[in-house]
């Protein structure tokens, strides 16, 4: 895959089938919110980790942050994930992002 690299800012890149975002995420948190951390993504999700109940929550809050349709790429069983947001711009998730950070 190639694509645009956001020059930088967070680990993210752009590819013919929308935004890759390298992710970290914390499980067990009061509240599911998204922050950065030394220029990573941080995301706090409120499931534990069983069963892929953390994945499925990622899923679901971060296609209802971007509007768009969200899979996770790799780290299933891994607190570093990478997610793909479909049908989006490097720019338009930057700006979605400015403002749930």
């Amino acid at each position: 895959m190639t694509g645009r690299e956001c020059g930088g800012c967070l680990k993210m890149r752009e590819t013919a089938d929308g935004v890759i975002l390298e992710l970290y995420v914390k499980p067990n948190s009061r509240q599911f919110r998204i922050q950065t951390e030394d220029d990573e993504l941080v995301v706090f999700c409120r499931e534990a980790p069983v069963g892929g109940r953390v994945n499925r929550e990622l899923m679901k809050e971060l296609a209802r942050v971007f509007h768009k349709r969200v899979e996770i790429l790799s780290g299933y069983a891994s607190r570093q994930k990478q997610a793909l947001v479909r049908d989006v711009s490097i720019d338009e998730v930057s700006e979605m992002l400015s403002k749930h950070v």
